[in-house]
């Protein structure tokens, strides 16, 4: 039976557990107790030394929902992703050079921040262009490595599929309005890295998909589920009636993060940088709690604050 904790105050969250609006500022962390919720390209062989020198402009006319994608990791896995249909794939010559089958062995399984997964057989031919090509195609200042893919999107997964697929130590992220891309995109990757089941988020205040958020999440968007719900409260109350505990990260909370978990199904809630969780998500959390910081800076960026919450969570409730 879930009980209000009765050490909860209202007031500002903790920035080390609150969310995080800009990419590197404070985010937030505190909990009380809630009342009642690639399509992969053959990778060429050996891309022709040469090529048509695309003309990216004529790219940007994206058959219907397609994007485009940037950055060697995202590009990767995109392309070995099932899910995804590509549409085309521009690389430098440089680039080209590294992008065939690895030497040595099967591709490695595919995981955040490591070694990029191989391209599925069956993909569009790599086109070599210049780097001026992939700056007429991607937006301003884009990071890109040498390499593009205009994709189709990916299915929007709904919750109650990720909760008939999560085990019994299953772990969710939900993440309370936090608004910029690259955060969202970093916390993919922290999620990915723990082995979390899926990051839900709201509609509304909350990023759209994008290549910047690709690039952040370094191939988790093609790994972790990312959820879009209607209404945060009513998330939280389905995943607590699939007996997930729901710890929301609050500075301000009375309880550190570790004593506040169980072994099991659970939930991170974080909040926006700055405002933290709103009240009535702080209120459907099972419990609030805060990060251990101890030094004099007890701020964290949101992305920062998730990946330490993740590694806590996942201490105290290994995958099974």
């Amino acid at each position: 039976m879930r009980r209000r904790n009765p050490h909860r105050r209202p007031g500002r969250a903790h920035p080390a557990a609150r969310g995080a609006d800009r990419p590197a500022d404070r985010p937030a962390d505190r909990p009380v107790d809630r009342p009642d919720r690639s399509d992969r390209r053959p990778a060429a062989e050996a891309p022709p030394a040469a090529g048509p020198a695309a003309r990216p402009g004529a790219a940007s006319q994206a058959p219907g929902g397609a994007t485009w994608l940037y950055g060697l990791h995202a590009v990767r896995a995109a392309l070995a992703n099932p899910a995804r249909r590509a549409h085309r794939l521009l690389l430098t010559q440089e680039a080209a050079r590294g992008w065939g089958p690895r030497a040595g062995g099967p591709a490695p399984e595919p995981r955040a921040g490591g070694p990029a997964p191989e391209p599925r057989a069956g993909g569009p031919a790599p086109e070599i262009v210049d780097r001026a090509a992939l700056d007429r195609v991607l937006p301003p200042g884009a990071v890109h490595q040498g390499a593009a893919a205009q994709v189709g999107p990916l299915p929007e997964p709904a919750l109650e599929d990720c909760l008939a697929a999560a085990g019994p130590r299953a772990l969710f992220v939900v993440l309370d309005q936090v608004t910029d891309p690259h955060n969202v995109g970093a916390i993919l990757r922290s999620a990915a890295a723990f082995g979390a089941d899926a990051v839900v988020v709201p509609d509304r205040n909350t990023p759209p998909v994008s290549a910047a958020l690709a690039k952040a999440a370094s191939g988790a968007l093609e790994l972790v589920p990312l959820v879009r719900v209607v209404n945060l409260a009513r998330a939280l109350g389905q995943l607590q009636r699939a007996d997930v505990w729901c710890v929301g990260l609050d500075g301000g909370a009375a309880t550190a993060l570790e004593p506040a978990l169980r072994p099991g199904r659970l939930a991170l809630v974080l909040g926006s940088e700055g405002d933290g969780l709103r009240r009535l998500t702080q209120e459907t959390c099972d419990t609030l709690a805060r990060l251990p910081t101890v030094g004099p800076l007890t701020s964290l960026n949101v992305s920062n604050a998730a990946a330490v919450a993740l590694a806590i969570a996942r201490r105290v409730s290994p995958p099974a």
